[in-house]
């Protein structure tokens, strides 16, 4: 670091930093200081920024330095991203925050830094030399005067004490502080990072204080499972309990922390029953947004922490994503469309839904060129697009994402987002065994990606291995049973019954999903098919025009056209296809060319 390094109060760019403060004041033209509303994370990262000017900062530097014990870099992609949209607001050129693809953060501001004032040193005693070249000392005066001096100063401060004193207490007599005094005194208030949430130590509601363990086990897994959300910002977890068994509101925690959210919870065990409760609140309004309770009698502690805290956790993303995007924004950024986007794609599958997500997803990466969330996020929705029979561009929506993909894994190895867009897009190629690896990559890296474990299953179905899929389903079901994805999970259940010609059970789950999303095209497609294998040839047809009506590339309009456009698997599972599906489409009136 530099020789000005951990200088109190630097200038840069109309800002003033003011380190011993905790506070970063905006000079207007006037020369007047306006305090900045920004959360104390953020002024830890600037500081540090600062202090190594032009020269590179890394993730990893960031979070040892501002988080230490926190895993997740995306804590530091949101404060950067909150610090952008304080400091490059209005301006025309480039962010003063330049990132390093895959490498790191640059602060490439002219910083103005402190005047290193001379040290003067001590005033030679009575009757010594005074060293050449220095003003003379002033001369001493006689002791007796001196102690007169010493009482009267005494006196005078009495006074001032007194009058400061009643100037401080009498509010109605003390005039306003300036702008600049007032921005010196308040201390700034935290604004807290979109995404952000602490969670409070479980409370143990049972007689025996034993069971702390369980409930302190439940706070642990469930701040590490949502530290892995893409762009979740989670306090860490001895931070989190300095607040056990302690009250507080939960607008000071917001403020105290820097965080939008909190989740607390409590837990009660009476022999082998356990009740839990949990609930997520906003800090900002104190409003409770999302509660949910477990009930079980178990034996086996650990399977029922692992069950209760992945479900929490996967609710939580939902209804996290939900809320962020519902908040309005005066200067949306790059997180902001992303979030945006997201909370559409938790709504069912449509092609409006898919246009509208696409659409912001891009704005996202306008804003960001090098974000890899944005360009993973582009990436994924464009395959799954082509995968869910919602687009016409099928093969210019393939290219793009693969070119998307690439870019994004070669800046960040790791990151489970763009693992997941790779598989996404290998299984769209047709190539299901390449696929598996890169889900259980992502599953490696985030246990609670459901999306995975469930694309896991399909493609060992069509690898030959569909004895696995149904029970992996129904634990998805179970995990999150209102997920955007329940439509097709009940689907690719009711396909498994299918194949193995259980055909009434085939047509159970196949209208659950089309109630759950009647969007779905294929749903309708494997509904005619098993309706007309059931010999019920009306449905059948009614069920098959609609498969044509909701088609984007028109694949129902011939049993060749669909094998074209679709691929069916490993050949012993092509062969089931044929003697079931495609039987039953023949039934249904789908012609063969």
């Amino acid at each position: 670091m530099g020789e000005h390094a951990g200088a109190d109060v630097v200038r840069f760019s109309g800002f003033r930093f003011d380190r011993r403060r905790g506070c970063l004041l905006r000079e207007g033209e006037d020369g007047a200081l306006t305090p900045v509303a920004i959360g104390s994370r953020a002024l830890d990262i600037l500081g540090l920024l600062i202090d190594r000017q032009e020269g590179l900062v890394s993730k990893d530097e960031i979070l040892n330095a501002v988080w230490p014990g926190v895993v997740e870099g995306a804590n530091v992609t949101v404060q950067i991203s909150a610090l952008r949209r304080v400091l490059d607001g209005g301006r025309p050129e480039g962010s003063l925050i330049q990132t390093v693809s895959g490498r790191g953060y640059r602060f490439v501001a002219p910083v103005i830094w402190p005047e290193v004032e001379p040290h003067l040193g001590t005033p030679p005693a009575l009757g010594e030399k005074q060293p050449a070249g220095d003003e003379p000392a002033p001369p001493r005066l006689p002791p007796r005067w001196r102690a007169a001096g010493v009482t009267i100063s005494a006196a005078i401060g009495t006074m001032l004490g007194l009058a400061v004193g009643a100037w401080w207490f009498w509010p109605t007599l003390r005039p306003s502080p300036s702008p600049q005094v007032a921005a010196a005194l308040v201390l700034q208030p935290v604004v807290a990072p979109r995404l952000s949430i602490v969670v409070l130590p479980f409370v143990n509601l049972s007689n025996d204080p034993d069971q702390q363990y369980f409930a302190d086990g439940i706070t642990d897994d469930l701040t590490t499972d949502l530290s892995r959300i893409t762009d979740m910002l989670v306090i860490a977890r001895n931070t989190a309990f300095t607040y056990r068994n302690k009250l507080f509101a939960a607008k000071q925690i917001g403020r105290e922390l820097g965080v939008r959210y909190m989740l607390e919870g409590s837990v009660q065990r009476s022999g082998s029953h356990v009740h839990i409760n949990s609930q997520l609140i906003d800090a900002e309004t104190e409003a409770h947004l999302w509660a949910e309770r477990f009930d079980r009698d178990v034996e086996d502690l650990f399977a029922l922490q692992n069950e209760v805290t992945s479900r929490i956790a996967i609710a939580l993303k939902t209804e996290l994503m939900a809320a962020e995007a519902a908040r309005p924004t005066k200067h949306p950024d790059a997180l902001d469309y992303m979030l945006r986007a997201r909370a559409i794609l938790l709504q069912p599958r449509t092609r409006d839904n898919f246009a509208a997500a696409i659409s912001l997803f891009e704005r996202a990466l306008a804003f960001d060129p090098s974000s890899v969330e944005a360009q993973s996020w582009l990436a994924k929705a464009l395959v799954d697009q082509v995968i869910n029979d919602m687009t016409a561009s099928r093969a210019t929506d393939m290219a793009r994402a693969e070119k998307l993909v690439s870019e994004a894994l070669a800046a960040s190895p790791r990151s489970a987002l763009a693992h997941f867009a790779k598989g996404q897009l290998l299984r769209a190629q047709r190539r299901p065994e390449e696929a598996i690896p890169e889900y259980e990559t992502v599953i490696a890296l985030d246990r609670n990606w459901l999306s995975a474990y469930a694309n896991v299953s399909w493609c060992k179905l069509l690898i030959g291995s569909s004895d696995e899929v149904i029970p992996l389903v129904e634990k998805l079901l179970q995990l999150s049973p209102r997920d955007r994805d329940v439509s097709v999970w009940n689907y690719w259940i009711g396909r498994v019954h299918l194949l193995k010609s259980r055909t009434e059970e085939a047509i159970l789950w196949f209208e659950k999903a089309r109630r759950t999303n009647p969007a779905l095209a294929f749903v309708h497609a494997y509904l005619a098919s098993a309706y007309a294998l059931n010999g019920d040839a009306e449905r059948a047809a009614a069920e098959l025009a609609q498969a044509r009506r909701l088609s984007a590339d028109g694949r129902y309009s011939s049993i060749t056209c669909l094998k074209a456009t679709q691929y069916f698997g490993v050949p012993k599972v092509r062969d089931l296809f044929e003697a079931t599906y495609f039987a039953g489409l023949r039934r249904a009136g789908m012609p063969e060319t």
